[in-house]
C-alpha cells in the first residue's frame, strides 16, 4: 500500500496480522498486534532480528501501563508520570497478556508512549499494544522517514504511515526498573541527568550488553560504509592519510568542522548543535552511502545529554560489519 495509507488502513491491516510502519518521534517503527503471535513471528522476519532479542510494546497512554505490566515499582510509576508520552521504554515485569515472542521467553516486557501524533493516533484507534522495533533490517541504520524504510523493506511492510516529525532522532532511552536500583539499558533520548533529576537517586549503566535489550548489541547502527570515531584535532590528519591510500572519505563533525581536511574529504552537513546532532545523525549515515563512500570519519559531541547517546550511536556503528 503507498504512502497515502490512512489511519483505518493502518489499523485494519495491524487487526488482520499485517506489519505497518509509523513514525515516532525518535525513529520510525515496524509494528504488529503485540498480541498476535504470528504477527510477531513475521515481523521478526522481515527484519532478519534474533528471536531471543525483545522488542518493545507501544501504548496509546500511560494508564495502559498497568495493563502491561505485572507490577508496577514506584520508579516506574515515577517516570512514566514524568516523561510519557516521550522517548522513555520502560522494563517491568510482564503481564500475563504478553506472549514470549514479544520478550524472548523473559520475565520482563519493555513499555513506552510514544510523543508523536500519528503514533498515539494509530495507537488509540487500534486500542491495544503495538510491538515495534526500528523499520529496517536488523543492525543497520535507524529509518527516520517513510523514503528510509522504503528503501530497507520494500514490500515487506504492508502500510507505511507517511508523516515527518522524528524531531528527536535517536531511539528511547531504556530504563531496567525491575532492579532495586533502575538501570539503564540503552542512552537514548531522555538523557540520565533527567532521570536521576526525576528519581532523586542515581541510576546504574547497563549499556554494555549483558542485560538484553533492543539496539544494545556490541556492533549495531551500521551504514555501508565504514565508520571511525575520531576527535576533531585528529579528523583533518585521519582524513588525509585515508585518501593518500586512495579511500573515498568523508567527515561528520559539529559545527565549526574543522578547517584543514583535505579538499577531497567529503563533509557532511555540520549539524548545529547537540539536539540538530541526535536528529539527523541516521539521515547523515545513510548518507555516507549515497555518496558511496568508504570510510566516514565521525566527531562526537560533548558526551552529557543526549550527546552521550550520538556517542553511544557512532562507537556501536563502527563496530558494525560493513557489507
Amino acid at each position: 500500500m503507498s504512502g497515502t495509507a490512512t489511519i483505518e488502513d493502518a489499523v485494519a491491516v495491524l487487526r488482520r496480522g499485517g506489519l505497518v510502519a509509523f513514525p515516532t518521534e525518535t525513529v520510525y517503527g515496524l509494528g504488529c498486534d503485540a498480541e498476535n503471535v504470528e504477527a510477531l513471528h513475521r515481523l521478526y522476519a522481515v527484519k532478519r532480528r534474533p528471536t531471543d532479542h525483545p522488542v518493545i510494546v507501544h501504548l496509546p497512554c500511560a494508564s495502559a501501563l498497568s495493563e502491561w505490566a505485572h507490577d508496577v515499582s514506584p520508579s516506574a510509576s515515577k517516570l512514566a508520570d514524568a516523561c510519557w508520552p516521550g522517548p522513555l521504554t520502560l522494563v517491568v515485569e510482564r503481564a500475563a497478556r504478553v506472549p514470549d515472542a514479544v520478550t524472548g521467553g523473559r520475565d520482563t516486557v519493555g513499555l513506552r508512549v510514544p510523543a508523536h501524533p500519528t503514533a498515539l493516533e494509530l495507537l488509540a484507534a487500534f486500542d491495544g499494544g503495538i510491538a515495534a522495533p526500528s523499520a529496517n533490517r536488523f543492525g543497520r541504520v535507524s529509518p527516520t522517514s517513510a523514503a528510509d524504510v522504503r528503501l530497507d523493506l520494500g514490500d515487506d511492510v504492508d502500510v507505511i504511515l507517511d508523516d515527518a516529525g522524528c524531531d528527536v532522532g535517536v531511539e528511547s532511552t531504556i530504563v531496567d526498573c525491575s532492579f532495586e536500583v533502575p538501570a539503564v539499558l540503552r542512552l537514548g533520548g531522555v538523557p540520565v541527568e533527567e532521570l536521576e533529576a526525576i528519581l532523586g537517586t542515581a541510576v546504574t549503566l547497563r549499556t554494555d550488553g549483558t542485560v538484553a535489550a533492543p539496539g544494545a548489541l556490541a556492533a549495531h547502527y551500521a551504514p555501508i560504509a565504514e565508520v571511525v570515531v575520531v576527535e576533531s584535532d585528529a579528523a583533518a590528519a585521519r582524513a588525509a592519510l585515508l585518501v593518500a591510500e586512495g579511500w573515498r572519505v568523508g567527515v561528520l563533525a559539529p559545527a565549526p568542522v574543522p578547517s584543514d581536511l583535505p579538499a577531497e574529504a567529503v563533509v557532511l552537513d555540520p549539524p548545529a548543535d547537540v539536539d540538530e546532532y541526535a536528529r539527523v545523525l541516521y539521515s547523515r549515515l545513510r548518507d555516507a552511502d549515497r555518496r558511496a563512500l568508504d570510510v566516514l570519519l565521525t566527531v562526537p559531541p560533548e558526551s552529557m545529554g543526549i550527546g552521550a547517546a550520538i556517542g553511544d550511536r557512532l562507537a556501536r556503528a563502527a563496530r558494525g560489519t560493513r557489507g
